[in-house]
Parts: structure tokens; C-alpha cells; sequence
């Protein structure tokens, strides 16, 4: 079977791939959430896209979904000081035509308010005395 590629489809997904390199390019030692958020922020509103600041990145540690919150648009500058064994995923989402998310009645599943093609990319990553680590990367050699 064929594969068929939605010109616009690709266009979202690559969005949200700048973007989490950029929210990635961002985190680090004494920097900000505001920074990443900006980062983020930045690539996708500069390719078009509205932004939903409602649901984003989170802390990682004892619960799935934890403080703090890494919004996808900020001020860089301002929010919690990310430090050293600080864990975060960065989770850069858009909507094609909307920054509205409906939740289904599962209480989990989320859809944009129009129904319009939405994109996710996603790593988590630890802070380290040096930068940022991907701890989500496949390991070298898989495919």
C-alpha cells in the first residue's frame, strides 16, 4: 500500500519538531520556564499556527502529570529556575485552525474544538549542570 502525505499535515508536524528543538536549545541550568515556553512559543506562532497555553509540558517524578507546568507560549525570563536533576517533557502541540481543545467523555482524549488536524511532539528531558539531556531518544541503531 501506498503512502499518502498531507502537505499540511507535514507542514504541523514539523512545527512541533522545531519547537521542541528549540524548548530543548532553551532548558538549561538557570534558565527559566518562560525561556522554553518563549522558545517554543515563538516557532509556532511564527509558522502560523494559534497556540493552546492551557495544556503543555509538566514535571516528571512521582505522578504522571506534575508542577511545574512548561506552557507552550511564555515570557522568557520568568517562571521557576530550572536547576540541575530537574526532569521535564516538553510537549509542543498544535491545531490547525484553532488554539480550542475539546475533552472527550473518556475524561482523557482531547480534539480540537473544530475538528481540524492537530500535531504533538514530545521528549522529556533531565537538566543538567551542562544543558539539557533527551532522555527519550531510541537507542542508536533502531529504527
Amino acid at each position: 500500500m501506498g503512502e499518502t502525505r498531507h502537505p499540511e499535515s507535514v507542514a504541523l508536524i514539523e512545527a512541533t519538531e522545531r519547537a521542541l528543538r528549540a524548548g530543548i536549545a532553551a532548558a538549561g541550568p538557570g534558565a527559566r520556564i518562560g525561556d522554553i515556553s518563549h522558545a517554543i512559543g515563538s516557532v509556532l506562532s511564527d509558522a502560523g499556527y494559534p497556540i493552546n497555553t492551557q495544556f503543555g509540558g509538566h514535571g516528571i517524578g512521582s505522578t504522571m502529570h506534575q508542577d511545574p507546568h512548561v506552557p507552550n507560549a511564555g515570557r522568557p525570563g520568568r517562571g521557576f529556575k530550572l536547576r540541575p536533576g530537574l526532569l521535564l517533557a516538553l510537549e509542543p502541540w498544535v491545531m490547525a485552525d484553532t488554539a480550542e481543545l475539546v475533552t472527550d467523555a473518556d475524561g482523557w482524549t482531547l480534539r480540537s474544538a473544530t475538528g481540524c488536524r492537530t500535531a504533538h511532539s514530545e521528549h522529556t528531558i533531565a537538566i543538567t549542570e551542562s544543558g539539557a539531556e533527551i532522555l527519550t531518544l531510541p537507542p542508536q541503531g533502531l529504527s
